[in-house]
């Protein structure tokens, strides 16, 4: 099995046994503190994160894998009017998909050699808690990132498992930890989303706030918003053991150059249907236009990016009340005369409580500026 796995493009292979999760109370406190924000699927299946058993009742052995998305580097400078995606999200497939179609032809093999084995794979959607499976079946340690972390692939790859009723031979757990002194993530991170090290939350963390929170950012961090469009990686830039790594040759997975850029303006003219066309099956398409959109608004905001104007403007007359309050703070943010005028007119006709709200302020936040 563990040659199957290499075959199929897995980095990555070790097995542990299906066993209580010793992380299940630490899961339950980080809840509690609120840390999942509006992630409410880990409360409404909080019982089953204790034993894998929850995931594949006949649970014996836990085949954990990881699976290589770096391709090429980033773009080093970024450029106006542009916003950055995380490299797991890239490609134009969704990594759900590309990973879980190998964990089939692995379940098959599988099934070939015991064709009454029960198996079933997961890629990040089950009930499971992969890090600490993963550290136990000797694949690394957890950093003070949150992340896993090998020694010799660093930390870009996908977790996957494929959990079977068949028993197979333990690997030794990872004990050692290899993160030492070292902050680079913490001190690093844009919105200081690590109350400690090893904790994140995730309510502050830019990777949930431009793809789970499905509303208005919060003023205090629209700021943030200076160039992270969907996802982020500055925490796994910084950290040292990502300058080695393991890469990925899948076509699938690699960026459109410059790497990981995506023109805003451009971005910000897609309606419903070519935002489909564009993103449909891709990581991206998760978030939906409005939440894309959103974030291209506060980065074209945040940059003052000129030519970014007449898009938003036109964005102020979207259905969606979300984009409209975000074009509004972004239009304030560019104060031109032709933004404020735009303002000034939407404002006449707006019925959303929300979206006059962020014109108001936008109009107040102006010199010499007050409401018609």
């Amino acid at each position: 099995m563990r040659t199957a796995a290499y075959g199929l493009g897995f980095h990555l292979v070790g097995f542990t046994a299906a066993a209580a999760a010793r992380g299940f109370p630490r899961l339950l406190e980080w809840i509690d503190r609120g840390y999942a924000g509006e992630m409410h699927y880990f409360a409404k299946r909080s019982s089953a994160y204790e034993h894998p058993k929850h995931v594949l009742n006949e649970a014996c052995s836990l085949m954990m894998l990881g699976y290589p998305y770096r391709t090429q580097e980033p773009a080093a400078k970024l450029l106006a009017g542009s916003g950055r995606v995380a490299r797991y999200a890239w490609g134009r497939a969704d990594y759900h998909d590309l990973v879980h179609d190998r964990l089939c032809d692995l379940a098959a093999t599988l099934q070939q050699q015991v064709p009454r084995a029960h198996v079933r794979g997961v890629v990040d959607t089950a009930p499971l808690l992969e890090r600490e499976f993963a550290q136990r079946s000797g694949l690394g340690w957890i950093g003070k990132n949150t992340l896993l972390l090998n020694k010799y692939a660093g930390s870009y790859f996908f977790l996957a498992c494929l959990l079977t009723d068949q028993e197979f031979e333990s690997d030794p757990p990872h004990a050692a930890e290899h993160c030492g002194t070292c902050r680079a993530c913490l001190d690093a991170c844009p919105t200081h989303a690590f109350p400690a090290p090893y904790v994140l939350d995730a309510t502050r963390c830019l990777s949930y706030l431009s793809i789970e929170h499905r509303g208005p950012i919060d003023r205090v961090w629209r700021a943030s918003f200076n160039e992270w469009l969907f996802g982020c990686d500055v925490c796994q830039e910084v950290c040292p053991w990502n300058r080695r790594g393991s890469e990925s040759s899948l076509a699938e997975l690699a960026g459109s150059e410059p790497a990981g850029l995506v023109d805003l303006v451009e971005l910000l003219t897609l309606d419903e249907r070519a935002f489909r066309v564009r993103f449909r099956g891709t990581p991206i398409f998760r978030t939906k236009r409005r939440g894309v959109l959103r974030n291209a608004a506060l980065i074209v905001g945040n940059q003052r990016y000129g030519p970014a104007e007449p898009v938003l403007c036109k964005l102020l007359d979207d259905h969606e009340a979300l984009l409209r309050g975000a074009a509004a703070w972004a239009l304030g943010q560019l104060g031109t005369p032709h933004a404020i005028a735009a303002l000034h007119s939407r404002f006449t006709v707006e019925t959303d409580l929300s979206v006059i709200e962020e014109i108001r302020s936008a109009l107040e936040g102006l010199p010499n500026q007050t409401n018609r």
